[in-house]
């Protein structure tokens, strides 16, 4: 789970919070949360 957070720290628009819309930050950490499970589920799939 640290893990995780940790990751999302990388995604500059998350960090800072530009959105004046909450369900625009919202997409952006769904979006994001979605390329880290992407990211791992491809590496575990190559090896």
């Amino acid at each position: 789970m640290k893990r995780a957070f940790a990751q999302l720290r990388w995604f500059r628009r998350l960090r800072i919070r530009w959105e004046i819309r909450d369900g625009t930050h919202k997409a952006f950490l769904t979006l994001g949360c979605a390329l880290i499970c992407w990211r791992r589920l491809n590496s575990a799939a190559s090896r």
